[in-house]
């Protein structure tokens, strides 16, 4: 990851950036960029040539327009502008991504010489930008590895942002995480491989209170959802209990993300293009530990309990079949006519489970649950399902700040009688359309109590990228972690 360091005086000025905006049309003349004043003073006759620069270039100033000047024999050797777009965070996250894009495979060190006045939260946006779009995954990135390592923000008071940066620092850190995880091959990833990370990540932060169950005791406690999803595999199922509670808690929140390692649709298998990026399907399971683990390192006194219910879903005689079944915890039991429609059965368990044992105040899912969620909102927006609207309220504008997206979707009480079965409790994949609204209402059936206080947000289509855009890289996103600890953190 990127060093950044917050200085008050430039020890090294290879490469000097400086922010441009858009012009104040109320100003009058042309429409160019104009340089904007930096707390600390730029090398002497550089401010000139900024505004000149601006308007030779016909720069508009948008956040992550970027323009390169050459000056040899000057100090800085070379000059880049940057576009800021309005100074707000979303636009300094956007000019942070772009700059590290477009400087990682040809510096080593850069100084941002920033605004006199700049807020906490547009340096949030920058370092989360700057960190996050220098991403790459370590095994199977093409092409040479960025050559930027240190990046200097050049600031009048810098112990005044010490702490925003060291949580965009944690932020990106999770990020990092997530996509790692889920970027990761299927012939790697089992359902203990992941355990096993979790252990590894988790032994390096104190109070954390780890449980993995595997195969036996799944059968001894009643998990019927997640040891039938997993049947088929050589490489049993998993279910990683993670809790952070600090001493200072008032609210305990339960997270559940999917985690089916690999996903061939089993007896339903699925279409070769379908299958390709299945390694996907645990990425749900991947933001929920991330923030977790996040949160514990930033010490937020809100108690987490994660739950990331890990199964492979592959084609075998021991595979669990179309028409089968399945006896969840706590009894509630399920048809399933599709064996493609598995993650909601490993899902229900850990949602009865929390419901049961648990008892938190709130309960949130994230999964990688529907192509419909594609299909109704494209590639970038999740499906958010609540009855609580203030719960709703509150996780939107945490997306909103973080820059992940998500729009909220109808529980149409008038689906429900499409989960009817003729010999089970539930029918777990209805034909009738609506196919994220479907799976959330399944959902639904097994939070309880707790039903006024869920959230459920289907993600499957923004956690993966076919190409850079912005802090997002192509491949694993990460999405979730981002909005989840900004979430967290403001939970009383």
């Amino acid at each position: 990851m990127l060093a950044i360091r917050l200085i008050a005086e430039p020890d090294r000025l290879d490469v000097l950036v400086l922010p441009v905006r858009p012009a104040d049309p109320a100003a009058g003349g042309d429409a160019s960029a104009e340089p904007v004043s930096t707390a600390a003073a730029p090398p002497d006759g550089t401010a000139d040539e900024t505004a000149a620069l601006a308007s030779a270039a016909r720069l508009d100033g948008r956040a992550g327009e970027i323009h390169t000047q050459l000056r040899p024999g000057r100090t800085p050797g070379r000059l880049l502008l940057l576009g800021i777009g309005d100074g707000g965070e979303a636009a300094w996250r956007t000019a942070g991504a772009a700059l590290a894009r477009s400087t990682g495979a040809s510096e080593t060190h850069i100084t941002i010489a920033l605004p006199a006045e700049l807020t906490p939260t547009a340096v949030r946006g920058l370092t989360e930008g700057l960190l996050l779009a220098s991403y790459r995954y370590r095994l199977t990135e093409a092409g040479d590895a960025p050559t930027l390592t240190d990046v200097d923000l050049l600031l009048a008071d810098p112990a005044t942002f010490e702490a925003v940066v060291a949580t965009a620092r944690t932020t990106a850190a999770m990020t990092h995480l997530a996509r790692d995880l889920t970027n990761t091959p299927a012939s790697v990833k089992t359902p203990q491989w992941f355990a096993d990370q979790v252990a590894s990540a988790a032994a390096d932060l104190p109070d954390l209170r780890l449980r993995v169950r595997g195969p036996a005791e799944l059968a001894a406690e009643g998990f019927g959802g997640i040891l039938a999803v997993g049947g088929g595999s050589a490489s049993g199922p998993r279910l990683v209990e993670l809790d952070w509670h600090p001493a200072d808690a008032r609210t305990h929140v339960v997270l559940v993300g999917k985690g089916i390692t690999f996903d061939t649709g089993g007896i339903s298998i699925k279409p070769v293009p379908a299958m390709k990026l299945m390694r996907k399907d645990m990425a749900g399971a991947a933001a929920v530990v991330a923030a977790t683990l996040g949160a514990a390192a930033l010490r937020l006194p809100v108690r987490i309990t994660t739950l990331a219910p890990l199964a492979e879903n592959m084609v075998s005689g021991s595979a669990f079949r179309p028409g089968d079944v399945v006896r969840h915890y706590g009894g509630t039991t399920s048809e399933t006519t599709n064996s493609d429609a598995e993650g909601r059965l490993v899902l229900a368990d850990a949602l009865a489970y929390a419901v049961r044992e648990l008892k938190p105040d709130l309960l949130l899912d994230l999964a990688t649950l529907t192509g419909a969620n594609a299909v109704a909102l494209g590639k970038r927006t999740a499906a958010l399902y609540s009855e609580n609207d203030q719960l709703a309220a509150d996780v939107l504008a945490a997306t909103e700040a973080a820059g992940e997206s998500a729009w909220r979707m109808p529980l149409h009480n008038d689906y429900v009688e499409y989960l009817g079965s003729d010999i089970a409790d539930l029918y777990s994949a209805p034909t009738q359309g609506a196919g994220s609204v479907l799976a959330a209402l399944y959902l639904r059936e097994f939070t309880g109590e707790l039903r006024d206080r869920w959230l459920h947000l289907d993600m499957s289509a923004p956690s993966w990228a076919d190409g850079d855009q912005a802090e997002v890289s192509r491949g694993a996103t990460g999405w979730g972690v981002r909005w989840l600890l900004r979430w967290l953190a403001s939970v009383d």
